[in-house]
Formats: C-alpha cells, structure tokens, sequence
C-alpha cells in the first residue's frame, strides 16, 4: 500500500478568474494526513475553510460550485483534478477571492504549481477504495456513467455537442506521469451560441480565446491550435477526475463515461461517497467469541471433519444455537485455488463456498453425541445461488441451520455472508455414516 502524500512546501499562482473576472492569488499549502482537499477565502474576515465534499455542491451550471453557509468557491474542478491527477492527497487551497484563476482554460497551471511545490510523502497508507461492482447511472439526456472494477484507475470519456457536432473519444490510465502529458492540457470550450446566454446570466466574465476555445459551428476559435485531436474528450475526462474527488475517496475502477457534465459527474461522486458509507455501515462489529464449548478453534474443527489442507474451508466455529452453527474462514490470497481462479483478478469459487456449507452442516450434525465418530457425505445441493464475488481479503461468515433430521439423512439451510451481506446460499441434503 502507498503513502499518502502532501505539498513539500507552499507555492502561488497569480491570475484572473473565469466566471467572475476577478484577479485572484491562489497559494496551495501542506496539510496533514487524512486531512483530504479544503479550500479557505482568506480574503473574509474569519478565512473560513470549505471541504472538498460532494455535501458542499451548490451549483453545477458550466462549473461546480461549493458553499458552506453564504461561503462559496467557483469552479473547483480543474485545481482538484491537478491535486488528483499528481498524486496528492492532503492540501490546503488559500483563495483570496471566490475562484481559481483560470489560466489557459486547462490544469496544466495547476500542474506546474504542484511540481513546483513538489511532494512530500507522509507517514499514513494511501486509502484506495476497489470498485468490485458497477455502480451506473443515467440522466434524462442521454448522459451515462458507469464505474466497473479494474485494478487501475481508468477515464474513458465520450464527447457529444450539439447535434452530434465533435463528438470525441479518450481514454486512459490516470497515473501522474500520463495525466501530466496527456489529460492536463486539454483546454476548457464553449459552444459559441451558449456565450450571449453565460453572460447574461453574469458568467464567463473572464472569458477569452487565452483561456477558452470557442466552437462556432464546424469551426474552432481559439489563440492557437487544438492541442489534441480529441482535445474537447480529454477536458471533459479533466473534469470528471476533478469532480469526483469530491467523494473523498480515491478509486481503483474504471470510468466509463458519455456526455458528462459537472451535474452528473457531482451526483456520481455523492453515490459513491453513499456507497462506501453504506458498505462501512455493514462491516460487522468484532466478533465476541463466547467461551466453552460453543466455540470451536481449527484444531478442535479437525478432530470432528476429516478435511484438511487445502480443503478445510471453516477456521473456527464462533457459535452454536439450537439448531444452527456459524463459522467463519478468513479469505487470503495464499488459498491455492487463486492462481488459477483468476490471474490478476481473484475471485473464491462459488463451488468451495458451497463445500463451506456442506462442512458447517456436518460440523452441526458431528457435534451431537450420538454422532460422534461418524462421517457426513455430501447429497444433494437444491435453491443454490451466489450473488457477489468473494476475494481476498474478505471474511467469510458461514451459518447453517438444520431444518430436517430423519435417520441418518440431514437436511440444512446454509447461507455466506461477507459485511453483513449474503453472497452465497444453498438448501443442503448428507448423509452420517460409520468411518
């Protein structure tokens, strides 16, 4: 796991801003760990401090805007995208105005600040969340964006103007070294019959052709060339970086994303910020292991099963009621099977968490006196279903419950769950025999 990192030291950039066409002086500072993105108008009074949060989006028209009461900062996206894209993760942004300069319309400003301020590793692990389900969401205008696993982060942006006009498409890892090259650059654009209605509204007030590129129809306005054939793609996927660090967490996923806009791209960051504190929620409180004979350690389970490496699938037995029996495996990526199930994304097989359920039951079954000494063979499998994967790392919690017993034939209802969430389930049918 990486180290969190933070600013070496402090670093300023003089400039003009976008919509409000104030002359602003940005300083990004140090922070300490865990600390994230805060913004702070030292031009107020009590210089007060606005979090980097998707809790603090105001307004998404042609920027994201962030308040904290009657405190606001404009057009947060590309300073954050810059932090993001360059790998850091605790600063402080002193603003002495309600906006970052816009510079030529792209982070490369922001870039050159960051390298010049350079980074500091710090003491703390780097928490990366690994998106291991999609998560999709679609609005009312065609726009989509859908996050999929992937052991990277990855962009993958569409671009669509008006009536299909410079419809474009990038993609990429984002890693500092290919975000500095290839994303950073890409300038800011306007569509040239959208300029009279943004400045009505008191928009672009800081507009011009060193900071934007115009699109006039089939033609490009601008100071100088397009950097990139799908340059317009790559600033889209600029803000989106910039936009979803406002969940607060870094991913490992990929992003698949068609006509995204500060509006969708502030909603998804507000999903996954719910997401992961939905799946926090569900971690399970330390186990209390009871004492005596209802808690059984992987010496005491193998006097009972007669499995053994690499087949015993319970580590130790943590309770016993009535009629049921719970047990818990812990999932390392040492298990045998996942060199092969599958290389470069490990996934328990659905199979073995089905042979858990068979060895609990047998457990709850061998456990009674009249059973002792005696053999449970598997039968039958009825009602089976798997319904999330299951990786390393994870804690398999195993509880099965008898639901029929005659002669020597049990019946079982078994289920798997990790966080608190069933992953696997079965109705189970074996047999108990003499050795």
């Amino acid at each position: 796991m990486s180290a969190q990192y933070t600013l070496a030291e402090s670093a300023t950039l003089e400039g003009t801003s976008l919509h409000t066409g104030a002359k602003v002086t940005l300083t990004i500072k140090p922070a300490p760990e865990n600390h994230g993105f805060k913004f702070r108008r030292i031009d107020l009074s009590d210089q007060p401090f606005i979090n980097a949060d998707a809790d603090k989006v105001q307004t998404v028209e042609r920027a994201t805007t962030l308040a904290e009461g009657s405190v606001k900062v404009h057009t947060v996206e590309h300073v954050l995208s810059a932090l993001t894209g360059m790998g850091v993760d605790n600063a402080i942004i002193e603003m002495d105005a309600n906006e970052p300069p816009i510079g030529d319309g792209s982070s490369r400003p922001f870039v050159e600040l960051i390298k010049k301020a350079g980074l500091k590793a710090q003491d703390a692990p780097r928490k990366v969340w690994e998106i291991r389900e999609p998560i999709h969401q679609e609005m009312g205008d065609g726009t989509i964006i859908t996050i999929v696993p992937s052991k990277t982060f990855r962009v993958s942006v569409t671009n669509v103007g008006p009536e299909g006009r410079f419809t474009q498409y990038f993609s990429s890892e984002v890693t500092p070294e290919i975000y500095e090259k290839e994303i950073a650059p890409a300038r800011t654009f306007v569509y040239y019959e959208d300029v009279k209605p943004l400045l009505e509204k008191g928009l672009i007030k800081g507009g011009s052709l060193e900071s934007a590129v115009v699109i006039r129809g089939n033609e490009v306005m601008s100071k100088e060339p397009v950097r990139y054939t799908n340059e317009f793609a790559r600033h889209k996927a600029l803000d989106l970086i910039g936009d979803l660090m406002l969940s607060g967490k870094r991913i490992l996923g990929h992003v698949i994303a068609v006509k995204p806009g500060h509006g969708p791209n502030t909603k998804m960051a507000s999903t996954l910020k719910k997401e992961y504190a939905r799946m926090r929620a569900m971690v399970p409180a330390p186990i209390t292991i009871p004492d005596g004979e209802s808690v059984l350690d992987v010496n005491e389970v193998m006097r009972i099963l007669p499995h053994r490496y690499p087949f015993l699938m319970v580590d130790r037995v943590i309770d016993f009621g009535e009629d049921t029996c719970t047990a818990l495996k812990n999932v390392s990526i040492n298990e045998p099977y996942f060199q092969g199930h599958f290389p470069g994304h490990p996934i328990m097989p659905g199979v073995l968490q089905l042979e858990g359920m068979a060895q609990v039951s047998s457990i709850l079954m061998l456990r009674k006196p009249e059973n002792l000494g005696k053999i449970g063979y598997f039968l039958s499998a009825d009602n089976v279903k798997w319904r999330k994967p299951v990786m390393p790392g994870d804690t398999l919690i195993t509880e099965a419950k008898t639901t029929k017993v005659r002669g020597n034939i049990g019946q079982t209802s078994c289920r798997c769950l990790v966080n608190g969430e069933v992953v696997s389930e079965a109705d189970l049918k074996f047999a108990l025999f003499d050795r």
